[in-house]
């Protein structure tokens, strides 16, 4: 199965944006803090403490809003094919499709590493 590069992309910044959360919710539904990621502690922490003050959160947050934006965006003009501003059913399920497919190349490709890796070693 060949994939575009839009859909690639599309994973890849879709993963990028999950990296960026900070805050989840707890199973009884209260707001729990979360250490930040590697990727965004380098990103965002401006006085190297290991940790993200309250102004550092805020430019890590106002980053992912900016990254879900464009993402939203991108969606839009890669599935809306009605151009009615929102996906459909239809396309909801064809941009799923796109999404697994990605995935699932992904997948692969690190497999094939893995083998490759195996029989180097023998």
């Amino acid at each position: 199965m060949q994939l575009s590069t839009s859909s690639l992309k599309l994973a890849l910044g879709l993963l990028a944006l999950s990296s960026t959360a900070n805050f989840a919710f707890a199973e009884d539904g209260v707001h729990k803090e979360n250490k930040p990621s590697k990727a965004t502690l380098e990103k965002f922490d401006a006085n190297n403490d290991g940790q993200l003050n309250e102004e550092e959160k805020a430019k890590a947050k106002a980053a992912a809003k900016e990254k879900a934006k464009h993402t939203r965006e991108e969606n839009l003009a890669k599935y809306d094919t009605n151009k009615d501003g929102k996906l459909d059913e239809a396309e909801k399920v064809t941009k799923k499709t796109d999404e697994d497919a990605a995935r699932e190349a992904k997948r692969a490709e690190k497999e094939a590493v893995k083998a490759t890796r195996e029989i180097d070693k023998k």
